[in-house]
């Protein structure tokens, strides 16, 4: 319905208060509430508005999903094998370019002005802003470092939470929300809008997306392609996309170039690439002015949407056969994290001239950028990934404790609770050496674990949870899992508890039990090893501990994580 119409019918227009201000502001909840209500009237049968959550404050969390045909539920698209696309604006609410484009695109294809036909090949899910609370926290100059609007909401939630660090801890209910968005719907492509923080440069717009260089070798070859359409797409459009995030490696240094590393899945891209579907970083250039940065997420997103009318079907079909490829992992070593390797290849780089001189405040270096010169930077980019943590998939599963049951559900994740007690049952189990985090991120002192799977014989107690490796989220169940992943439960201390030492002994029984203990020639001989380590023998309690751990009242289960790998299903026993 054109909005010439809409204005006969006396209908609120369904343009933003972005649109209507020239590009310089943006709206509030209320107007996403608004158009929300207004897209399905204006458009009956082809959009669907849904909550889909609640903030901690009582917001609502809104979504529209069109079709042509009114294919708008999980279950419909799965009966028509229709791909899904999902984009995700405001998941930093201060980066609000994503809502503002997302309700100009989803117009505009409504319309058929873009995209003709992709809305009966594709079903499309429009989430505008997803840190709701955060994006009400309304303010001037909450991101300094970048041109528009004149007020925007905050990075993070009312509780402190940044959503795109969340996504395998959980802990936000809105990421919780979000959760069943995804795994309900499963969309073959999920793109989540960003603008970048950093230096100045020419470039308007980075999209970053796997399955690409990693993953399934057919999604991978798939991504390349639809990277080879989109980028030539936007280039003629007059954009200047880069395919990596563009922050320096030494962050006041151009000339240090860039690392195209890949992520572990707390960010929204990797966990959803991790699904073997496509997740997609899209980050305008926070020095652009915000008509141009909207207008280069309208773009993108609309030519996401153009591959995925193409394409989707085949992306489909490929994603659910490596789904069906991860229910075999059982025994093979799986990669669970990725680094650039040291090699490099120099690229040319749109920046600007710039000066760098070492500053009389802080002592670094200061960067002082010239806009009014455009220069090609001819600067390093280590873009070839090398695996960094590869572990071997258990020939079963996992068993672990009750309490990550919603956890575990929250991902979609496969599990049988065991009914019964399980005595000796023999497993693998880990004793963690852990090394904490020096200060609070996210909510969590997370930690670095270290450890070896050894042989064991566990008592299994009735309760406890089996997760089959046999299942699509293979993967994903093993970074959740493997203490030494990087966003694994015990990474992100939920088993904490586990690593405290809960029973001492006394200074002085101590002292007189190391003097028994010293009386064996294998103990003394040990203890004066030790005391080569100048540390150790200035540190008293480092000194009686040496003792403690040999004295019978100690905890044999300290650092013990009960998190087992096991080659039989307990709960079929």
């Amino acid at each position: 319905m054109s909005l010439l119409l809409l204005a006969l019918l006396g209908a609120a227009p369904l343009t933003t208060l972005a649109e209507q201000s020239g590009w310089t502001k943006t709206g509030r909840l209320d107007e996403v509430e608004r158009l929300c209500a207004a897209f399905p009237r204006a458009y009956p049968g082809k959009v669907k508005c849904e909550r889909f959550g609640v903030t901690p404050m009582g917001r609502p969390m809104l979504m529209l999903v069109a079709s042509a045909d009114g294919t708008f539920t999980p279950e419909a698209t799965r009966a028509k094998q229709r791909p899904v696309v999902l984009l995700q604006g405001g998941i930093h609410a201060g980066e609000i370019d994503g809502k503002d484009a997302g309700f100009w695109l989803l117009r505009e294809v409504l319309d058929g002005h873009v995209a003709k036909g992709a809305l009966a090949k594709v079903t499309l899910v429009f989430v505008p802003i997803f840190n709701v609370d955060g994006h009400e926290r309304f303010g001037k100059n909450q991101r300094p470092n970048q041109r528009g609007p004149e007020e925007m909401g905050w990075r993070v939630t009312s509780q402190n939470l940044n959503l795109n660090r969340d996504y395998m801890k959980a802990d936000a209910p809105e990421m919780v929300a979000m959760l069943g968005v995804l795994h309900r719907f499963e969309p073959v492509l999920y793109a989540d809008l960003h603008v970048t923080d950093g230096a100045k440069f020419q470039h308007d717009v980075s999209v970053v997306f796997e399955p690409q260089r990693l993953g399934s070798g057919a999604l991978a070859a798939l991504g390349r392609t639809l990277r080879g359409a989109l980028f030539p797409k936007l280039e003629a459009q007059g954009h200047q996309p880069v395919g990596f995030y563009p922050a320096f490696e030494d962050a006041d240094d151009p000339q240090s170039g860039f690392s195209a590393g890949w992520p572990p899945p707390r960010f929204g891209n990797a966990y959803w690439a991790l699904h073997h579907r496509f997740g997609v970083l899209v980050e305008t250039h926070s020095w652009k002015p915000y008509a141009v940065r909207v207008k280069s997420t309208f773009d993108v997103c609309a030519g996401l949407l153009e591959e995925a009318a193409l394409h989707g079907a085949e992306w489909r079909a490929a994603a659910e056969a490596a789904d069906t490829a991860a229910t075999r992992l059982a025994g093979q070593d799986v990669v669970l994290m990725f680094d650039a390797t040291k090699r490099a290849e120099p690229v040319d780089f749109l920046g600007y001239a710039y000066t760098r001189a070492k500053s009389e405040v802080s002592g670094k270096s200061w960067v002082q950028y010239d806009e009014t010169k455009p220069q090609v930077w001819r600067v390093p980019l280590r873009d070839e990934l090398e695996p960094t943590l590869t572990v071997k998939a258990p020939l079963a599963g996992y068993v672990v404790p009750g309490f990550l049951a919603p956890r575990l559900a929250a991902h979609a994740v496969q599990f049988e609770v065991l009914q019964k007690f399980q005595p000796q049952f023999v497993v693998e189990h880990m004793v963690v050496e852990p090394k904490f985090r020096a200060g609070s991120y996210e909510g969590h002192l997370a930690l670095q674990a270290k450890g070896t799977w050894v042989a064991a014989k566990e008592d299994l107690p009735r309760g406890a949870l089996f997760v089959p490796i046999a299942q699509p989220q293979a993967e994903l169940v093993m970074h959740l899992l493997e203490p030494t992943a990087p966003d694994s439960f015990v990474a992100w201390g939920f088993f904490d508890a586990h690593l405290e030492q809960k029973e001492y002994l006394e200074d002085y029984l101590t002292e007189a039990f190391a003097r028994e203990q010293l009386k064996d020639p294998a103990v003394k001989a040990a203890f004066d090893e030790k005391l080569k380590d100048a540390a150790f023998a200035k540190d008293p309690d480092a000194r009686l501990a040496f003792f403690a751990r040999r004295h019978p009242s100690f905890d044999a289960r300290l650092n013990l994580v009960p998190i087992y790998r096991v080659d039989l299903n307990p709960a079929a026993r």
